[in-house]
């Protein structure tokens, strides 16, 4: 018997290392018609201008330091901004537009008003690139196309509640008031989404707003939807696709935004997380107060079962039978993929429906079954 277990233990880590391989092969070789994807930097740390917010003695009235951005819990930004007049809170806003408007815990209107400031600033800077007739013509373009989405972004109505301009930029937008909402809901997107894919038109129902802005009205609009896309996301099929380096990056900040909605007044928000965005939330988890984890078309959350994952929330599983990430090996193997698929009965996770969502990005299309369970989860009306 002893014999008969070591050799079935052989053929397991046999077998797992040749579905490390293929997996491998998928994602170097791209798959699907998927293009290979480029390594990407994790933009990480504070936003520019916190050296002139940590040297600002003069908007306390007491000359304290300002709460530190890259130290201060949400729970002390949001203690903060309460102790404040509401001639400080806009003197702050016009001196640190930027920093201000991506503190979780601050007020969500002064953040409001803060990314509409900072994208006017950084819309300004642009556009005097690409007037600056010493600049190559392809950076005169691009300073010009960079001043178009800002414009885009400063649309009346919308509600920027994070904007980081750095890198391929990041943004988040709230649909609803996220000051009286009963219940909050996060948008977590997966691969190629950053500020200029934010809101694409072309796969409307893979892009943040798209996913956001049909579970907002799925709701009924009784919800706020926070559309995220604060982390650097994966390029394409490639070895950030299959690796959890971006995510390991962006988890970090994925916990502060839902703590900063607790620390700011607002009730745990439900994490539905799409795609590789289900990486990302796996590993915020254990730090993010969620009331629910939802994962639709996930390639594994980077760990063996739900009960790994270290959180109160519930766990959700979505998965169209059609969906390609079901020809992804759903293994864990020298730092290759992401481990047991949460639609898996063994993972643990409650099922979602979802044989109406056709396809990988279809799962937040009006009228299918995954988006009726999904407004059902975002109420807080289903068991």
């Amino acid at each position: 018997m002893a014999e008969q277990r070591r050799a079935k233990e052989r053929k397991g880590r046999g077998l797992r290392t040749l579905v490390a391989g293929a997996l491998t092969a998928v994602v170097v070789a791209g798959s699907a018609g998927w293009a290979v994807g480029s390594e990407q930097q994790a933009v990480t740390g504070p936003v520019p201008g916190v050296s002139s917010w940590r040297a600002d003695r003069t908007a306390d009235p007491h000359g304290r330091p300002l709460p530190d951005p890259a130290t201060a819990s949400p729970a002390r930004i949001a203690d903060f901004f309460t102790g404040l007049t509401g001639q400080q809170r806009r003197t702050l806003t016009e001196r640190h537009a930027l920093v201000v408007g991506n503190l979780d815990g601050a007020p969500p209107k002064l953040r409001y008003a803060a990314n509409s400031r900072a994208l006017r600033e950084e819309r300004s800077k642009q556009l005097d690139r690409a007037a600056d007739a010493q600049l190559p013509a392809q950076d005169r373009a691009a300073a010009r196309a960079r001043a178009e989405r800002y414009a885009e972004l400063l649309a009346p109505g919308r509600q920027i509640l994070a904007f980081d301009p750095r890198g391929r930029g990041q943004v988040a937008e709230v649909y609803g008031d996220l000051d009286a909402a009963e219940h909050v809901s996060v948008i977590v997107p997966g691969s190629d989404i950053d500020l200029d894919t934010f809101d694409r038109t072309k796969d409307r129902y893979g892009t943040p707003t798209g996913m956001g802005r049909s579970l907002y009205a799925a709701t009924g609009h009784r919800t706020a939807v926070i559309a995220w896309a604060g982390y650097t996301t994966p390029v394409g099929l490639g070895p950030d696709a299959a690796t959890g380096r971006l995510a390991e990056a962006g988890a970090p900040h994925l916990a502060r935004l839902a703590q900063g909605v607790v620390a700011a007044g607002g009730p745990r928000p439900a994490l539905f997380c799409h795609s590789y965005g289900s990486v990302v939330c796996g590993l915020a988890a254990p730090q993010a107060p969620a009331s629910d984890l939802v994962v639709a078309g996930s390639p594994g959350m980077r760990v063996e079962r739900a009960a790994d994952l270290r959180t109160e929330a519930r766990v959700w599983a979505a998965k169209d039978p059609g969906d390609w990430i079901d020809n992804v090996p759903h293994v864990q193997v020298l730092g290759l993929g992401h481990g047991t698929d949460p639609a898996d009965p063994a993972f643990g996770a409650r099922p979602v429906p979802s044989a109406e969502a056709d396809g990988h990005t279809g799962y937040f299309a009006p009228g299918t079954d995954s988006l009726r369970a999904f407004a059902d989860i975002a109420l807080g009306t289903s068991h």
